[in-house]
């Protein structure tokens, strides 16, 4: 792609202490949890993040969009060093920068309605009148195929899509350029992942967005993203054009995570499964 990117992650790194002794008190170790990681995104582009649990993928995202302090590394946002900010500068980074969380019953507060959820980033950011937040939480309620009508209702009166739909409505309230979708299916039904799948799709292609989505499933990466960058041990092992990581990949971790998506053939699957076993020994990992 042309043009300037509008992320550019350099050198990130996310190192947590591991604690022993007396009221844990000494570090003892670290877990080196993202490592050395970059990449780019540039407008109106999907990069897809892909790994298995504990890779990093997650703390990446988060460092990013600085949800997490970084232990070392650059973020920059349209070209302008974001890794620094503070204070009210960092407050209007956040508007275009926003998430879209896993797990759609946890990332809702029980205790507020619909409509104050939404409206929560257009309070904190002094956006609009009270009447006003009020019209533009319908709307993007109806945006996100969700019923307008049930702002006065509860998180728990939904089922996972619905509240789902409601975390993408409150990522959108401010306007985002960029969105961190981390895992947005990997907590729904099968028969609802498609759903949300193609309104994420939908609301790039009507509002210009750029997303960073996080996910283990590469079948449901693939389907979103433009390019996949694939994440072992908290570093990037492959980058690529989705179609070119998927037909031709180049690292045998990413063979392995190949390797090990179901396909509805019983041979096909034991061949696979022999090729796994393969690429684990090779890559000394256990089996």
């Amino acid at each position: 792609m042309s043009g300037q990117p509008l992320l550019v992650v350099e050198g990130l790194k996310k190192h947590f202490p591991v604690r022993r002794g007396f009221l844990f008190e000494r570090t003892r170790d670290w877990v080196r949890a993202v490592d050395d990681v970059s990449f780019e995104i540039h407008e109106g582009e999907t990069l897809g993040l892909v790994g298995e649990s504990g890779s990093g993928k997650s703390t990446t995202g988060y460092c990013a969009i600085r949800l997490l302090e970084a232990t070392a590394g650059r973020i920059f946002f349209e070209g302008k060093d974001i890794t620094r900010l503070r204070g009210e500068s960092l407050r209007r980074m956040r508007r275009e920068m926003q998430i879209v969380f896993q797990d759609p019953y946890a990332s809702l507060n029980p205790r507020m309605t619909v409509g104050d959820i939404v409206a929560e980033p257009l309070i904190v950011h002094s956006i609009g009148t009270r009447k006003s937040r009020a019209a533009t939480v319908r709307e993007l309620l109806n945006i996100v195929g969700f019923d307008p009508s049930y702002v006065n209702r509860y998180p728990h009166e939904f089922s996972g899509g619905q509240r789902q739909r409601i975390g993408i409505a409150r990522a959108l309230a401010v306007n985002p350029r960029l969105i961190v979708c981390d895992e947005p299916v990997s907590a729904l039904d099968v028969s609802i992942q498609a759903q949300i799948l193609n309104l994420l799709k939908d609301l790039q292609r009507d509002f210009g967005l750029s997303y960073l989505f996080i996910a283990h499933d590469l079948a449901v990466v693939r389907t979103m993203s433009d390019r996949i960058a694939v994440m072992n041990k908290g570093k990037i092992v492959e980058t690529g054009p989705a179609a070119e990581v998927y037909t031709d990949p180049k690292d045998d971790y990413t063979k392995a995570l190949l390797a090990a998506v179901p396909v509805p053939d019983p041979r096909r699957m034991r061949e696979r499964k022999r090729k796994r076993h393969e690429l684990r020994h090779a890559l000394a990992e256990p089996v």
